[in-house]
């Protein structure tokens, strides 16, 4: 046995340990976690801006993978740190848990908590520099990744802050390109970027956010390439217009309302739609809080108690009538919700669930107060008694004593369906190793049976496409024999009665063929679960399994083609004589060939479903999946790219 000694205790100088675990800090090492990088840079100026001290942010991706941040705030501290004996740029770019929102008195309310963000994107990057604009000067300062012997020391810098000139602006220049022996070639996403600034745009009102990238040259931008600028004045109220694009509003100006206490500063905006689904968006510090939290909750309590009462004094509601419930008040609701908060309690690093037991109260106050204000205002009667006939209406079919019944039956059941002749169940009873593949087709659903290792893997083939479950109430959802089929052999429940514990699979695998059809039944049971079982995507046990499109062979080889991109480059590599096989669907493939390309977990590829902008996910699934017809043709023409190569085309080029 080994000694183990004080020697043996290894201590991490600065960020060496940011480059020894970097999932630690933003999670993974892909594009995601160098988009990370970015965010946190953005968050910082963004801090700036939302507490009053700039109205601007630009972002522009170089050609190189390199990208700027630019604000117009205050501008980084640039004097020396008292204990340090540094300038406050190199303080906050090469020292964890350094920042100066430890406290109230240089920000009110911020989003960056943990003071990590500048120096881990420093840490991960293969140079960093600064620029500092203020108090009538420039200063600049420079970082990078140094090798020192078999190790790479990140963030180092390259001489002190200087001051390099005068200037009359102020705010912070951050630039910096993400290491590659990090982040391998990973690149920066323009439509991601853009996701993200569109919505700090609408949660900071008044704002400028620019978004630049310098490798799309575009003739009808000032700059020369690809641009993106929003502002909009009304805040939350455009959001919420944005949100519903593509649905019908049953009344056409969203409710505003707005609050303040010693505790925090609240906006509110919420606007009904002709359908069943209830939306809440919910921002704490321009952090989406996708899980909700204690502000949520506050929020729903006081929905349901100044409609129940604005619906009595409106008559509405009789003396001997019951009061509604909140479910009937929420469908078809989309509610966003942002919060200005002072001392914030997210519920672990990823920010996505809010804590403060003491922001419930605060809200339900501020909500409800603002609602029976909003009732008094003028014009405010005919969307008041629009909204409450949409919840009496939901009311109705509520406690309609047949239908309440029988979906209460149904969803009892549901779990308990009977499976015979549809599920083949894996063997093992390990649901934290088993998984699930929900096949399209008895063919593909045969050769899947064959072709799996029935010790962890089960198979549940489809035989027709599962009902698209957007504008359907829970009983016309479990009407769809697929539908409970699915809901029985995962064993959590649906709906308000989901629970993940009792989840049988820890991955739930869709296998579809690459044609539209495969794409579209992709898009109803992605919408499903998204609909009904979030959480089973917010866990991260949803994946798609990605099938090859192509085999390359001839004797002696053979090669499996995932995309097209690839496939050149395959035929290349096999040489003169090869032949193609193209895979319309996973029917075609022999037991052997789908283990080996879609089930084998050490060869297949599974892309797996995360739910990073809930906003933007529920715009693309009204659209997509909803009844607006007009909506979806737009977004098609508008993004579809129709003078793209078929497959077969491009087959026909190679071979020619």
């Amino acid at each position: 046995m080994s000694s183990y000694n004080s020697k043996d205790i290894i201590v991490l100088d600065g960020l060496d340990a940011v480059r020894l675990r970097p999932g630690m800090y933003i999670g993974t090492t892909g594009v995601k976690g160098m988009h990370h990088l970015l965010w946190e840079i953005v968050d910082n100026g963004v801090d700036e801006l939302s507490n009053g001290f700039g109205n601007r942010l630009t972002v522009t991706i170089h050609k190189n993978n390199s990208i700027t941040v630019l604000d117009n705030g205050r501008g980084i501290p640039v004097d020396k740190h008292p204990k340090l004996k540094v300038s406050g740029v190199e303080v906050v770019f090469t020292q964890l848990h350094a920042g100066g929102k430890f406290n109230n008195s240089n920000y009110a309310y911020s989003g960056g908590l943990h003071g990590v963000g500048a120096s881990v994107t420093n840490a991960l990057s293969e140079w960093l520099k600064v620029n500092v604009y203020k108090d009538g000067y420039k200063y600049s300062m420079e970082f990078n990744a140094v090798e020192k012997g078999k190790k790479v020391v990140g963030g180092v810098p390259k001489a002190p802050l200087k001051q390099v000139g005068k200037t009359k602006l102020t705010g912070t220049e951050v630039t910096f390109l993400p290491d590659k022996r990090i982040f391998g070639d990973a690149v920066f996403d323009f439509d991601t970027i853009n996701k993200r600034l569109k919505e700090l745009a609408f949660l900071n009102g008044g704002v400028e956010f620019v978004l630049v990238d310098e490798n799309i040259l575009s003739e009808e931008s000032e700059t020369g390439f690809k641009t993106r600028k929003y502002m909009f004045k009304n805040g939350l109220k455009d959001f919420i217009k944005y949100l519903n694009d593509g649905t019908n509003p049953i009344y056409k100006e969203p409710i505003y309302i707005e609050g303040k206490s010693n505790l925090l500063t609240m906006g509110c905006a919420i606007q009904h739609v002709d359908n069943y689904n209830e939306n809440f968006f919910s921002y704490v510090n321009n952090i989406p809080t996708s899980e909700g939290g204690t502000h949520e909750t506050g929020l729903k309590s006081a929905i349901t108690r100044a409609f129940n009462d604005i619906a009595r004094e409106m008559g509405l509601l009789k003396e001997k009538e019951a009061n509604l419930m909140g479910e009937d008040f929420r469908e078809g609701i989309t509610c966003v919700i942002a919060l200005k908060l002072k001392n914030v309690q997210f519920e672990g690093q990823t920010k996505t669930k809010l804590g403060n037991p003491e922001v419930k109260p605060e809200v339900e106050s501020l909500v409800y107060d603002g609602l029976m204000e909003y009732a008094k205002q003028k014009g405010s009667k005919q969307t008041l008694t629009d909204l409450i006939n949409k919840a009496k209406g939901a009311a109705k079919v509520r406690i309609a004593a047949k239908h309440a019944k029988e979906t209460a039956r149904k969803a009892n059941s549901a779990d308990t369906y009977s499976l015979v002749g549809k599920l083949s169940s894996c063997t093992g009873k390990n649901a934290l190793i088993n998984e699930l593949f929900i096949v399209e087709g008895d063919s593909a659903g045969g050769n899947a049976k064959q072709a799996r290792d029935r010790q962890y893997q089960a198979i549940l083939p489809l035989k027709g496409k599962p009902l698209n479950v957007e504008k359907k109430r829970l009983n016309q959802v479990l009407d769809n024999e697929e539908i409970r089929t699915i809901i029985s052999a995962l064993g959590a429940g649906i709906g308000n009665d989901f629970k993940i514990e009792n989840l049988k699979y820890n991955k739930v695998i869709i296998l579809a063929d690459a044609d539209q059809d495969g794409a579209h039944i992709r898009a109803i049971l992605l919408t499903f679960f998204y609909r009904y079982m979030r959480e089973l995507i917010t866990e991260g046990h949803v994946y798609v399994g990605v099938a090859p499109l192509y085999r390359v062979y001839k004797k002696n080889f053979s090669e499996y083609v995932y995309d097209d991109s690839n496939l050149q480059a395959t035929i290349k590599k096999c040489g003169a004589g090869y032949q193609i096989q193209r895979y319309k669907g996973l029917g075609e493939m022999s037991a052997e060939q789908l283990w080996n390309t879609t089930m084998d977990p050490s060869k297949r590829v599974l892309v797996q479903v995360t739910l990073d902008d809930v906003a933007e996910a529920e715009r693309m699934i009204t659209t997509f999946m909803g009844d607006n017809i007009e909506a979806r043709k737009e977004y098609i023409s508008e993004n579809a790219n129709f003078n793209k190569q078929s497959n077969f085309e491009h087959i026909g080029e190679v071979n020619g």
